[in-house]
């Protein structure tokens, strides 16, 4: 009787696991619309399970320190249209100074470089709050020129396992545009240290 008792429990414990499991997860598409709430913007991005960190478009890096603190200055790579498309000003995406978080090597291609280039890249890092229909998490995000892919923004496995993502590669924009809150903020952060005690 008393081990019928223990896998009843057990079963129960595994049945209210699974049920949990699911209902914090959110379904997007392969690519969304995802807020950058300290550059105030929206910007169209990939979602890609295969890569570990989230990258933006930037170019003209620089390092430098103010008041001792590491900051690095930069500029959203976005073509002068795509700007235009999707509203961003002056302000929003030139000479933007953000707290250097560190920095991240990233893999290169080798089959797209010549044989002395072939190793790592080493890119700076900068702390970010993304916006996902009702989700938002702060992520580190590596900063790279992109002019040459679709997107301007890669988010990766690390920044979708905080969202609560689970990514269906056959739908597109299945978020809408960012709604978050700071409520919803606060929402979302509750649940997620809910289930990490659990």
């Amino acid at each position: 009787m008393m081990r019928f008792s223990l896998w009843l429990m057990l079963a129960g414990c595994t049945l209210v696991a699974q049920a949990q499991g699911p209902a914090s997860k959110v379904i997007y598409g392969l690519n969304e619309h995802v807020q950058l709430r300290e550059l105030g913007v929206s910007v169209p991005a990939k979602l890609d399970t295969g890569a570990e960190s989230a990258s933006l478009s930037a170019r003209h890096i620089r390092i430098f320190e103010r008041d001792g603190v590491d900051m690095v200055e930069f500029d959203l790579a976005l073509m002068k249209q795509d700007r235009e498309a999707l509203g961003i000003k002056r302000e929003q995406w030139d000479d933007i100074q953000l707290p250097l978080v560190g920095h991240v090597r990233i893999k290169r291609l080798a089959e797209s470089l010549v044989e002395e280039e072939r190793g790592y890249n080493r890119r700076p890092m900068v702390m970010l709050t993304v916006c996902m229909g009702r989700r938002a998490e702060q992520i580190e995000v590596n900063l790279t020129d992109r002019s040459d892919f679709s997107y301007p923004l890669l988010i990766g496995a690390d920044a979708l396992k905080r969202l609560g993502a689970v990514v269906d590669p056959s739908l597109v924009m299945t978020a809408g545009k960012p709604r978050c809150t700071l409520e919803l903020d606060e929402q979302h952060d509750d649940t997620t240290e809910a289930a990490e005690a659990q």
